[in-house]
């Protein structure tokens, strides 16, 4: 998970995580990671169109964005 952080970061890559947000609710969300600690990540979310922290706990899975053909 982290090396997929790291290269949307390097690469300004969208990807596809899934989330548990405040209120308990898995949420899938596409996001542009801008920044990374070890507890959190500061992405661009497609989804509220606003910069956000995620705690990385709450990621329940990632994976680069399909692309349709």
């Amino acid at each position: 998970m982290k090396g997929l952080f790291i290269r949307s970061m390097e690469n300004k890559e969208k990807i596809v995580i899934f989330y548990i947000d405040s209120n308990g609710k898995v949420t899938q969300r596409y996001v542009r990671v801008l920044k990374m600690n070890d507890s959190h990540i500061l992405v661009y979310c497609y989804y509220r169109k606003k910069v956000r922290t995620l705690k990385l706990d709450n990621i329940l899975s990632c994976g680069p964005r399909k692309v349709a053909i």
